[in-house]
């Protein structure tokens, strides 16, 4: 009795206070939104009329994917701000994907067709029953003269040919049906948007002594949303500037339409920890007892591609609008709306991040150039299974707001300004812009640079027989640049894919151009000046190489060829260099290189010959 007495007593006061407070909406817009590679901050404003006393002022249809931890709320009037806190309203939801409400809507049309089209068929078919029936009469009156009974068989025939002929196109049509209806229901599955997420709400308790007005700016941070760093780099010849074009590939699936906000790019990343890290000790002992990881190593401006398909573990369907991230990068990119991804890989990538709203992140080892991935739903997500249609069943899974990936593009250069903050760089534009939430891949062009560049060719003819061309930029730190994927453009063609290394140190950014077919590098065994030979208690071989390198532009070329030779680590081995055609050797690296200046359909030859001597009963691998 008296724990219902003290329940009473507090529910009673909690009534009483809030009764104290009137409800009004307060109306905000979003005006500007920040992307940083991983999340956006909203800014919304928004002023409302508020009366003498407390009030409650709530700012309805928010995202779902808010940071509560963020909201930050300033205003100005004669008020006092008491509270502010977030929840999210089951009651209203966020808008429907409009694709998907149309799919729905002509899934429903088609059924409705074929409804017809059914009935249709039983009319037919009771039509054909009554003819029957009727057969079966005028069958039992013998006296039936011949030629009325020759009558009568031709008008059955040609009534029961009339209904199947009809029930023939009937049948066709159903199935034509059928198979669109299938298709529907496939793509539907793909639209994600059939979810429909709560709204988010922000609740406002303030307190005036008189009516007054009050001007809100409410700021926040939002999930399912950010971009990646992407280049175009175009060459029109080694004798003129290199273009760089700067783009964000951006993407949002927030649930929230952004309507001709001012966008901004930065290269921050709030959700990354800002703890300075601690360094522990480190304890040396023997090597035996020693557990060390192995590294991959990557050659020189090599570059490798992945690519793959994310699907759903529980049913084996496409996930389009998941991000696929390199570890430890700015490199990254979104499955397509058949779950489809393409990335080109810089040095020394070890991994690959998959990530989603409401699944479990997957962290991949590289270790491949395909790699596909089943994503699995987050253990405190729910599956539902919504009706869209008459018979149409659509599976419904927690992951965010995704539609069919088409990539966009912005059709007009944008004017952008860069601001450069203490620890942030960003890049705004200028002019307002709207993004839907749709999942949507959304090109924009950021900055445009001419910068002088060197250009010079690179050769390994010993692992690859193409130059590739190389463009070095001096000062490239003052571009503000992101690591990340570059379509190269070489004399007005597509040359393919590199990485820009923004993250490099050194003072010259050295971009790969892609291959040029016009140089021809060949790197023959030279048979004359290979041996071997047996001498006392050792054995002597020779080995020799000749590299051809054509010109075959119409311009001359300056050109680096490497090759090799080995480097003894064992005293009873011995490398002895007999020709290297005025290259340069490293005597720690065994790597010779050339620089040549090739004239414009010419051609130099190259030779490379070495003695390697070791004891008779051991061998080594020279080929």
């Amino acid at each position: 009795m008296r724990f219902l007495l003290t329940t009473t007593l507090v529910l009673g006061t909690l009534l009483s206070y809030a009764q104290n407070f009137k409800e009004k909406e307060l109306k905000t817009e979003i005006r500007e939104v920040t992307v940083f590679l991983k999340g956006a901050q909203i800014f919304e404003t928004g002023s409302v009329v508020i009366p003498q006393g407390n009030t409650i002022l709530r700012v309805k249809g928010l995202s779902s994917f808010v940071d509560e931890k963020s909201i930050q709320v300033k205003a100005t009037g004669d008020f006092t701000i008491l509270s502010v806190n977030h929840s999210l309203n089951h009651l209203e939801e966020l808008q429907k994907n409009e694709k998907a409400d149309s799919l729905t809507k002509v899934t429903e049309a088609i059924y409705l067709a074929v409804s017809y089209e059914n009935a249709r068929l039983a009319v037919l078919k009771e039509k054909q029953s009554i003819l029957n029936e009727n057969k079966k009469l005028r069958g039992q009156n013998s006296e039936t003269p011949i030629a009325q009974l020759k009558q009568t068989m031709d008008f059955y025939e040609a009534e029961v040919s009339k209904i199947k002929t009809e029930e023939i196109k009937i049948n066709k049509s159903i199935e034509a049906k059928n198979a669109e209806i299938s298709a529907l229901q496939r793509q539907l599955q793909e639209l994600y948007t059939l979810r429909v997420w709560p709204s988010g709400e922000i609740t406002i308790r303030v307190n005036a002594d008189t009516q007054t007005s009050g001007k809100f700016t409410i700021t926040y941070m939002v999930d399912n949303a950010g971009w990646y760093p992407k280049y175009d780099v175009r060459v029109k010849d080694i004798n003129s500037p290199l273009q760089l074009i700067y783009k964000a590939e951006l993407f949002q699936n927030t649930g929230i339409d952004w309507k001709n906000v001012k966008l901004r790019f930065s290269n921050g990343s709030p959700n990354q920890s800002g703890m300075v890290p601690t360094l522990m000790p480190w304890n040396l002992t023997y090597a035996r007892y020693t557990n060390l990881q192995p590294k991959t190593y990557y050659g020189l401006d090599a570059v490798r591609s992945v690519q793959g398909r994310v699907t759903s573990a529980d049913d084996g369907s496409p996930l389009p609008g998941v991000s696929v991230l390199v570890k430890g990068s700015t490199i990254g990119t979104q499955t397509d709306g058949d779950g489809n991804y393409a990335l080109t890989l810089p040095n020394g990538a070890t991994d690959l991040t998959f990530s989603f709203i409401s699944l479990k992140s997957q962290t991949v080892k590289i270790n491949r150039s395909e790699i596909d991935v089943a994503m699995e739903s987050d253990a405190a997500t729910l599956n539902e299974v919504v009706v869209v249609a008459s018979g149409l069943t659509v599976q419904r899974r927690e992951l965010g707001n995704q539609a069919t990936t088409v990539r966009g593009r912005a059709t007009q250069p944008l004017t952008t300004n860069v601001i450069e903050n203490q620890t942030t760089v960003e890049i705004e534009i200028a002019t307002p812009y709207s993004v839907k939430s749709n999942g949507e891949k959304l090109m924009i062009d950021l900055k445009k640079y001419d910068i002088d560049a060197l250009y010079e060719y690179y050769a390994i003819p010993k692992l690859d027989k193409d130059a590739f061309l190389m463009a070095r930029i001096i000062n490239w730190d003052q571009y503000s640049l992101l690591e990340g994927e570059a379509n190269l453009y070489f004399e007005d063609a597509f040359v393919g894919r590199s990485i820009l290394d923004a993250k490099s140190l050194q003072d010259t950014l050295s971009i790969s151009l892609g291959r040029d077919r016009s140089i021809v590098i060949s790197r023959e065994k030279n048979e004359q000046f290979s041996k071997r030979k047996v001498l006392s208690g050792s054995i002597q071989e020779t080995k020799g190489f000749k590299l051809v390198v054509r010109n075959k532009k119409s311009q001359s070329i300056n050109l680096t060829v490497f090759d090799q030779v080995p480097v003894s680590i064992i005293d009873d081995i011995t490398v002895t260099l007999v020709e290297l055609s005025k290259g340069k050797f490293d005597k720690k690296t065994g790597q010779v290189a050339w620089e040549l200046n090739i004239d414009p359909q010419q051609q130099k030859e190259l030779n490379l010959q070495y003695e390697v001597k070791y004891p008779k009963h051991e061998s080594v691998l020279l080929e």
